[in-house]
């Protein structure tokens, strides 16, 4: 459960019961795709149990799962099935079909091919922090995440949401990380990041299951390479991948985390209690390390005076908007 962040603040006058929110979403169920029918998304039990609640509450967290299909109708397909009508009316008429004739051809060869196509299916958790005010997506992708928010708003009447945005940009702050070797309090530099040149050559220069402590590394920083993203683990408990656009990636809880608990505990409950747990502290841990929450969108007023010395010299915003997404298509969920 949650592999990966993108992290939201919600507006401070959204109030709501538990109850509005499964009403909103009861609206909204997951159907499969028709017979011609491209894509469906929806909301699903969260515990996985026909007919159950769309949102649960463990420990004051709400859990939510987002569900999606689509049709997979190979473009190759596609045209070969259009370039076949052409060549009927070609042959029938004597012409060659014009522009707009051509873009009904394709649509009526996608009706054709649609009930025949393959389907693939998608999930997503989606958490609830009321009391922090966090809205937080299990994806990678903010292509993804846009869909889900766009459904979320559209379902819960007065929800307001923007993303996190930093005093210091993530790119800023792990570039400083990486020349000083100087990572935040309470976080450890791993063994993994990318850098990437800003010039026209766009070259990027990968370390994995390398140390990053030496002057190779600082060297490319000098030459003008900057972080794309940098593996991280936060106190001893949760490592992860930090990316330029503040999304959290690869998340995964260290050994320290299941200390105390028994082989057979686990189940749906356990886990949301365990992730919700350790990334309610991750998260504002991680922002504090990146010189507080700027003031943007919903967010309240910025938390500059809180930011860490070591990060105070680097007065660069976050993002105000959602990063590029670049590589949606390796990041269903």
């Amino acid at each position: 459960m949650f592999k990966n962040m993108i992290v939201y603040r919600i507006a401070p006058q959204w109030q709501v019961e538990l109850t509005q929110v499964e009403d909103a979403l009861a609206k909204t169920p997951f159907m499969e795709c028709g017979a011609t029918q491209e894509k469906s998304l929806g909301w699903v039990p969260p515990r996985g149990e026909q007919h159950g609640p769309m949102v649960e509450s463990v420990g004051g967290q709400w859990i939510l799962r987002f569900m999606v299909e689509s049709k997979v109708l190979p473009g190759s397909v596609l045209a070969r099935r259009v370039k076949e009508k052409a060549e009927r009316i070609e042959k029938e008429t004597g012409r060659k079909p014009g522009k707009k004739e051509s873009k009904e051809l394709k649509d009526e060869a996608k009706l054709d091919l649609l009930p025949m196509a393959f389907t693939k299916q998608g999930s997503m958790w989606v958490w609830i922090d009321t009391a922090s005010r966090l809205l937080v997506l299990d994806t990678s992708s903010q292509g993804r995440a846009d869909e889900v928010v766009t459904l979320l708003v559209e379902s819960l009447p007065g929800l307001s949401v923007s993303l996190i945005n930093t005093q210091v940009s993530p790119q800023a702050a792990m570039s400083h990380w990486l020349k000083e070797q100087e990572p935040p309090v309470g976080f450890t530099v791993d063994r993994e990041c990318e850098l990437k040149s800003a010039s026209e050559e766009k070259s990027v220069v990968r370390y994995a299951r390398h140390p990053l402590d030496i002057e190779e590394v600082q060297a490319h920083i000098d030459a003008g390479k900057l972080p794309t993203k940098l593996a991280l683990t936060w106190d001893d408990r949760v490592s992860f991948m930090l990316t330029e656009g503040l999304q959290i990636k690869k998340i995964a809880f260290l050994d320290t985390v299941f200390e105390g608990t028994k082989a057979d505990d686990g189940g749906f409950d356990t886990d949301v209690a365990i992730a919700t747990g350790e990334l309610t502290k991750l998260i504002p841990d991680l922002i504090e390390a990146l010189g507080g929450e700027a003031e943007s969108g919903v967010a309240n007023a910025a938390q500059g005076a809180a930011a860490t010395a070591s990060v105070s010299a680097l007065a660069v915003t976050g993002p105000a908007m959602a990063p590029a997404d670049t590589d949606p298509a390796s990041a269903p969920f």
